[in-house]
């Protein structure tokens, strides 16, 4: 968490405190007491008043509730001073919930595009031709600085991303490679994200073309489950602007009500 002093669109950072509020809501207050016996520190797991020995699988699941809940705090103790720092309205009411959008892979076939199909993409998937070696960041090489920029934003902003994942659309023979697949936990939902980086070139173009025909000839619909953003190859890809499209991406999916899970 290393954006303190990145720019967050308010509404993206309203979403983020109260995702963190609701999961605390319902995370348990979880303690671990520790006491020496007969030379021997033994630990115990405290849940309200009952205890548990930290070697049993109740145990280890509320140690893992705990860790997880330590981890919320914090993340929320850095939005909330972020807030506070920037505005001094009231945090707005933006609820998170779970958006239910789905993908053809096959005329018959649609595949809900949340945590689970997220998980099931396989990271730099694409070997078709080779990547330069510059261009390195975390285990991974990219095929541009913008791209390698992009890979280095979704980072600092928690936001868990594949690169170059294998994707099998409806209509087509072969797997695509899409840029990046972004996951939004606070929807429970990953978007399609391609970078163009040659603004300029018809080759360029005509491909963003295709590509959009594919997406779209799969169920998908721009700037709901899939964008684009561009940079010229003389500048440096301004991450307010990929900001600005994620915001629109994510709001854009909770308020046209689009597919939303009828028990939610």
């Amino acid at each position: 968490m290393k954006y303190l002093n990145r720019y967050i669109p308010k509404e993206y950072l309203a979403l983020k405190i109260n995702y963190c509020r609701k999961q605390l809501e319902q995370l348990p207050k979880v303690k671990v007491h520790e006491r020496r016996l007969n030379g021997s520190l033994k630990s115990r797991i405290i849940v309200d008043n009952h205890r548990y020995c930290p070697d049993t699988q109740t145990g280890k699941d509320y140690y893992e509730k705990m860790l997880l809940r330590n981890e919320l705090e914090r993340e929320l103790d850095v939005y909330e001073a972020m807030w506070r720092y920037k505005y001094a309205d009231p945090v707005p009411e933006l609820v998170p919930e779970n958006i239910v959008r789905t993908l053809y892979i096959d005329a018959n076939t649609p595949v809900v595009m949340n945590r689970q199909y997220f998980d099931s993409l396989k990271n730099d998937a694409n070997t078709g031709y080779s990547k330069p070696e510059y261009y390195y960041f975390n285990g991974t090489y990219y095929r541009s600085a913008a791209e390698r920029s992009i890979a280095i934003f979704y980072t600092e902003m928690d936001i868990p991303f594949k690169y170059e994942p294998e994707v099998m659309l409806k209509g087509l023979r072969k797997p695509v490679y899409p840029d990046f697949v972004p996951y939004f936990k606070e929807i429970d939902s990953c978007k399609i994200h391609e970078h163009f980086g040659i603004m300029n070139s018809s080759d360029y173009i005509r491909d963003s073309k295709i590509k959009f025909g594919n997406l779209t000839n799969a169920g998908l619909l721009q700037d709901l489950d899939f964008m684009f953003t561009y940079s010229a190859d003389d500048t440096i890809l301004d991450t307010r602007y990929l900001l600005s499209k994620l915001n629109s991406l994510i709001f854009g999916s909770m308020l046209c009500c689009v597919n939303r899970h009828p028990n939610l």
